[in-house]
């Protein structure tokens, strides 16, 4: 006698099939689809353009050398942070953690200002440029340095984790057995390290592909325009054939991510070493009278990184008029009352970016706790439901989120069928943006929790007579909040500071705080960028903050920077 599936697991399924094709089924193929819908034609055409041509080679050269600079840099980060006994590790994880979350045209803005002729702090030392010279920011090389320093701590959080993973004994054994630091690091570490390097090197290079802020700011000014930003321009412009050729350029920009990612499963496979061994705490080389050198140049490091240009940033802020010297007869607040108190658009800002962003991250933590689970499972319908989302996710997450932007606007720019209504120029469409974007950063954690759980325990709760609401509600969710908890966590400081997404589906009364901030600075009011972001950088500090200590009362893992 055949059993059917139960009910409560045939509706969740079927939650998650609906869920996969609203999110990455139905707008991606809309995306493609609108792009060949004119044949080879458009796609001849737009190849055939020189800004086209010119906007991918900026795009692969500025991605892929960042990537490089940011992997020897983060690797090397985790190496010190890691395998050392420098003292302060937590502080030092935390400050290098920050610029990852700081939004990236914030950042551009900070760096402008900073090594810029009317820098403040600068100033005071007697180091600013002099007037009418070209900043040195607006360039190439200022777009992969910034992008270097952005997507530098996504590498170091990736190795310091593998770091954490490796088997002890190895290394202690190449060093019972005479081999010397750098010996050590080239016949032991890079090797096992491999597959983790390899990974951190396309997040990096995916990050920088569709990075929007960075080469918006400086790239423009200095005409090295990158794809991400070409399409914002293109859009912009409208146009009767607007649509087709903005979805040629987004489809260029996925293909290129897509194959990063693809290129690099095949090289982990390659590259992946057994170990036999549970993992154990990182080794503890002692750096002797080297420590103090060691930290001071850390120290240095973080200042020069982060101090440098949020101290410009608030010094412009201060300021009546950019290029206005800051002393005390030119302090003035007045920058801040006008963002806080006067204008509309950014308290909406604030609200909106806290409501987008934390509704996203509540409902990536249910939704990756199903797929995770259903991943897991050993039947087969349910293991290739999880599975299936899961692979949809991780492609969707290596899809710059402008591409992203597109292929909503593709689907939802009319109103939907059998209803009338229009998710167009809404919250709504952004928060499905935000779904599709950032679904893997609150999967991942999940995922590796769920794998770890014993088929045992749901076994045990279905012969008690437990159906699945209740398995799910009393059993599976308790054990999996921790690793939820932190994945909701990535997901709203990610998304609570971008500009990438919504910088194409915003609208008036739907303003977001990376728009009204970009909008600030591409429209001339650079003291309100600087005051805007100033609180945005003081929010984002505060929350890290408030979670690290938390962290110190909740299980380990749900704060992810926590040693």
């Amino acid at each position: 006698m055949r059993v059917g599936r139960p009910r409560g697991e045939g509706l969740a399924l079927a939650l998650l099939l609906a869920v996969a094709a609203a999110l990455f089924v139905l707008p991606l193929a809309r995306l493609f689809s609108t792009g060949l819908a004119g044949g080879a034609g458009p796609i001849v055409e737009t190849l055939g353009s020189d800004a086209a041509r010119g906007a991918l080679l900026n795009s692969l050269d500025s991605a892929s050398v960042s990537a490089l600079c940011a992997l020897v840099l983060g690797t090397v980060l985790a190496f010190v942070i890691g395998l050392t006994d420098l003292r302060a590790k937590g502080v030092f994880v935390f400050l290098l953690l920050l610029p990852m979350m700081i939004p990236p045209h914030v950042t551009a803005i900070a760096w402008i200002q900073a090594l810029g002729p009317s820098s403040p702090v600068l100033g005071w030392v007697g180091l600013q440029p002099e007037i009418g010279v070209a900043h040195p920011l607006y360039s190439r090389e200022g777009v992969i340095g910034l992008l270097t320093l952005q997507h530098t701590p996504l590498v170091f959080l990736v190795v310091l984790a593998a770091l954490r993973g490796l088997p002890r004994e190895v290394i202690e054994a190449a060093r019972i057995a005479g081999a010397g630091p750098a010996r050590l690091l080239r016949r032991i570490l890079l090797p096992l390290l491999a597959p983790s390097l390899i990974a951190a090197l396309a997040l990096a290079f995916v990050s920088a592909l569709g990075n929007f802020g960075i080469p918006a700011l400086l790239g423009i000014p200095g005409r090295y325009v990158t794809l991400p930003v070409l399409i914002w321009r293109r859009l912009a412009g409208f146009g009767p054939s607007v649509l087709t050729d903005v979805a040629v350029l987004a489809m260029m920009l996925a293909v290129v991510a897509v194959l990063a990612v693809t290129l690099q499963g095949w090289l982990q496979r390659r590259a992946r070493s057994g170990l036999i061994g549970p993992p154990q705490p990182a080794l503890r080389i002692a750096l002797g009278r080297a420590r103090p050198g060691v930290e001071a140049a850390l120290a240095l490091f973080v200042a020069g990184v982060l101090a440098l240009p949020l101290a410009s940033l608030v010094a412009t802020a201060l300021v009546p008029t950019y290029g206005v010297p800051l002393t005390l007869q030119s302090l003035t607040w007045d920058n801040f009352a006008e963002v806080l108190l006067r204008q509309g658009a950014p308290a909406r800002a604030f609200f909106n970016s806290t409501l987008l962003a934390g509704t996203a991250a509540l409902a990536l933590a249910g939704l990756s706790a199903l797929v995770a689970l259903f991943g897991a499972r050993r039947d087969r319908l349910g293991r290739a439901t999880g599975g299936g989302v899961a692979t949809l996710a991780e492609m969707s997450y290596a899809i710059p989120g402008i591409v992203i932007s597109i292929a909503f606007i593709l689907v939802y720019i009319r109103p939907i069928p059998g209803i009338g209504v229009s998710l167009y120029n809404t919250l709504a469409l952004i928060l499905l943006a935000y779904l599709t974007a950032y679904f893997a950063v609150g999967l991942k954690p999940v995922a590796a929790a769920a794998g770890q759980l014993d088929p045992a325990l749901d076994d045990a709760a279905r012969v008690s007579g437990a159906r699945f609401g209740r398995r799910l509600w009393r059993v599976h969710l308790p054990l999996l909040a921790p690793a939820a908890a932190s994945g909701a966590i990535l997901v709203f400081l990610t998304a609570y500071n971008e500009v990438t997404v919504s910088a194409l589906l915003w609208s008036r009364g739907n303003e977001t705080i990376g728009t009204t901030i970009f909008n600030y600075e591409d429209g001339g009011y650079t003291t309100l960028a600087a005051a805007m972001s100033s609180i945005t950088v003081l929010a984002t500090i505060a929350l890290m903050t408030l979670l690290d200590r938390l962290g110190q009362r909740l299980p380990p893992g749900v704060v992810p920077w926590r040693l």
